[in-house]
């Protein structure tokens, strides 16, 4: 049976651990210790990725990341009968420690039991907020499972994530020139001008129903009293249908293209990079499957909904190992407004100790 008290001990000792992306080294030697006392294996890869494992056959492999966004340093959790949240100055951080904390617990609530457990590999990634840095540079080599649960969805652990949308990033440089804004504007070519150009011809926002587009940030310009010469705009692509993101991409290609037309001077450079690939998950695969028989033992209707976000999960499936993102209790995640629903942590941690236990298998 899951310890509400330790869930929630856990998770507000890892939540008060400052890990910004970049930063985990102080959360990720408190967990190495953690799994190590569970008796597992643990190594870290070259990239400061956490291996665990207990080396039997055929594991399932349990995943979440340790970083959060900021503003997360100096987390200092509140709990109530119903929640855990924050005083409004951090985000909670339960993105994705609630994550690691429901692992944790249903591993340490089967040893309590004394009951056997299948075999698990349990990694939890770096810079995963970053743009899934940490499992892109995971050492899959050290891995046997074909088949993981990524804890890392927002609300209910019944929410899985049926699919996820490719994700192209995009950079513009500008480059005009500059001059003396009073005493000779003309002679100069405003790169921010143009920026601006660009950015009222786009369309952002909710495209349909497959797509997304944003311009992220814009810098440029160095003094008030001086036509800028340089300026950058960087921005995203998101979709699930490949010829869609085809089609917005060449649509934005070809307003770069007219707006140097009608800048000749003026020089303007793009890079375009896909940070993750979509993909659509099978009801009827193992894992899924499987998870979807928990979910009704345990008197919870499945819910697949479509992502307009990525995890490890789309890693892992590029590299040959079927993933399922599920919720973990987790709600206004990336903002100071974060709070867990504590009987729904508890919910999650069962589900995950359900699922291991011996006489289940996928």
């Amino acid at each position: 049976m899951i310890n509400q008290d330790r869930l929630v001990t856990s998770f507000c000792a890892l939540a008060a651990i400052d890990s910004p992306s970049s930063d985990e080294k102080e959360v990720a030697d408190f967990l190495m210790e953690k799994l190590k006392r569970l008796g597992l294996t643990v190594q870290q890869d070259s990239y400061g990725n956490i291996i665990a494992t207990d080396e039997g056959d055929s594991p399932i492999l349990l995943s979440a990341h340790m970083d959060t966004v900021e503003p997360g340093r100096g987390i200092k959790p509140i709990v109530d009968s119903e929640r855990i949240y924050t005083d409004g100055t951090t985000i909670l951080g339960g993105d994705c420690k609630a994550g690691i904390s429901i692992i944790l617990e249903a591993i340490e609530s089967l040893a309590d039991e004394g009951l056997e457990r299948r075999s698990i590999e349990i990694v939890l990634s770096r810079e995963e907020e970053l743009g899934l840095l940490g499992c892109k540079e995971l050492d899959f080599s050290l891995l046997k499972a074909k088949e993981a649960i990524v804890f890392d969805g927002e609300g209910r652990v019944n929410q899985i994530t049926s699919g996820s949308p490719t994700y192209l990033a995009f950079d513009i440089d500008i480059k005009g020139r500059a001059a003396h804004a009073g005493v000779e504007p003309e002679k100069g070519i405003s790169a921010i001008k143009i920026a601006a150009e660009i950015i009222v011809q786009l369309q952002l926002g909710r495209l349909d129903d497959q797509t997304t587009m944003n311009i992220g940030s814009i810098t440029g310009g160095s003094v008030r009293n001086a036509v800028p010469e340089n300026a950058s705009l960087s921005g995203e692509i998101r979709s699930h249908d490949e010829e869609g993101l085809d089609k917005v991409k060449s649509y934005l290609l070809n307003i770069l293209q007219d707006t140097r037309n009608r800048y000749s001077d003026a020089v303007i450079t793009e890079k375009f990079n896909t940070e993750f690939q979509a993909y659509k998950i099978d009801p009827q695969e193992p894992v899924v499957k499987d998870v979807i028989d928990q979910l009704i033992r345990s008197k919870m209707d499945p819910e697949l909904i479509l992502s307009g976000g990525g995890t490890d999960a789309n890693v892992f499936r590029s590299n040959g190992i079927n993933a399922v993102v599920l919720g973990v209790a987790d709600h206004g995640a990336h903002t100071v407004r974060e709070h867990i629903i504590i009987s729904e942590l508890v919910e999650a941690a069962s589900f995950c100790r359900d699922l291991l236990a011996i006489n289940h298998k996928i």
